[in-house]
């Protein structure tokens, strides 16, 4: 494995090899595996989970880390070809990625989407655009609409889950004070369906997930034996869920208009999980969430720190996912 960039570049054969990998390093570690081995993080935008789990797993196969974040302590990076650099960057990403990449064995980049234009941000083209110039191992630490890393740890998630494979996966958009990316809504849709799920995306008229990413979910589904459907009609979603994922995204159909996002979320306060969700799905419905989520607003205080919540786990299972990732990019 060259790159860790997306999960649909990996057959399901391959995913599971990493699964297997995931648990094993879990259950014995091999505290010398990448001795010697340097791995690079550029963090463009915030992490908590990503960054401090990158940095655990490296320490704990015997390698080393070293973290830039644009801006606090090392010079802003410019992203824009063709620019006039008289503002606050001092060095562009043609100079930088490249060196940064020549300190290291594998280089791992977090770039968000600029939220402003829908065809850009799903093309990925600031992401492709500083993986162009990487000539190293490549980690996609999330883009604008992909987050493989959440996506493997989510899926070893579901396969601790007694008899998940093909149960019902309701992915439900929930209420935040502002418009979030696609990236997570995109990667868990396409994960879920690669599974052989039966997916289905729940949302208020106005934020339906673009064509594209239920596309490449369809075609997933097509070739697992699952399904990928999508409503507004909350009964009918959540009848019979095994799982519901929630999750925050902003308002597609006015893609990068703030004010308009602003006025299609401010009726849907309503669209925080708690328990009540949860009276027609399965007995054994569980509660996921990426982190960070905001409490009382995406999800209630009772239903995250009650029986039914796997985001601790989730969130734990970050650690052996990438361990397994860092593993096949560097373990010669």
């Amino acid at each position: 494995m060259k790159r860790f960039i997306d999960l649909a570049e990996l057959t399901h054969e391959q995913v599971q090899d990493l699964l297997a990998l995931a648990q094993r390093l879990e259950v014995r570690p091999e505290r010398q595996a990448l001795a010697g081995k340097v791995l690079g993080l550029v963090f463009m935008n915030p992490s908590l989970r990503t960054l401090a789990s990158f940095q655990s797993g490296m320490a704990q196969l015997g390698g080393a880390c070293f973290v830039i974040t644009p801006g606090q302590g090392t010079w802003q990076l410019e992203t824009r070809d063709g620019v006039v650099m008289n503002g606050a960057a001092a060095e562009h990403i043609r100079e930088g990625l490249p060196v940064l990449a020549s300190y290291c064995d594998a280089l791992g980049i977090r770039v968000f989407a600029d939220g402003k234009d829908l065809a850009a941000d799903l093309a990925e083209k600031k992401f492709g655009a500083m993986a162009a110039l990487v000539d190293r191992p490549l980690i996609n630490l999330e883009s604008a609409v992909n987050h493989p890393c959440q996506a493997l740890a989510d899926w070893k998630t579901l396969d601790e889950l007694p008899g998940a494979a093909r149960r019902k996966f309701v992915l439900s958009w929930v209420s935040h004070p502002k418009a979030l990316p696609l990236a997570v809504p995109a990667a868990t849709v396409h994960m879920a369906a690669m599974r052989g799920m039966e997916v289905v995306v729940l949302r208020p008229d106005g934020f339906a997930l673009p064509a594209a990413i239920m596309d490449k979910a369809r075609s997933a589904a097509a070739a697992s034996g699952g399904s990928v459907t999508e409503t507004a009609d909350r009964a009918a979603a959540l009848s019979g869920a095994h799982v519901i994922y929630a999750k925050e995204w902003g308002c597609t159909s006015h893609y990068g208009d703030d004010d308009a996002d602003k006025e299609m979320r401010r009726p849907l306060k309503d669209w925080c999980v708690r328990n009540d969700w949860f009276a027609q799905a399965a007995a054994d419905c569980r509660l996921m969430h990426c982190l960070p989520v905001r409490r009382n607003s995406a999800v209630a205080d009772e239903v995250l720190d009650g029986p039914r919540s796997l985001v601790l786990r989730q969130a734990y299972n970050r650690l052996p996912a990438q361990m397994a990732v860092l593993h096949r990019l560097l373990k010669a």
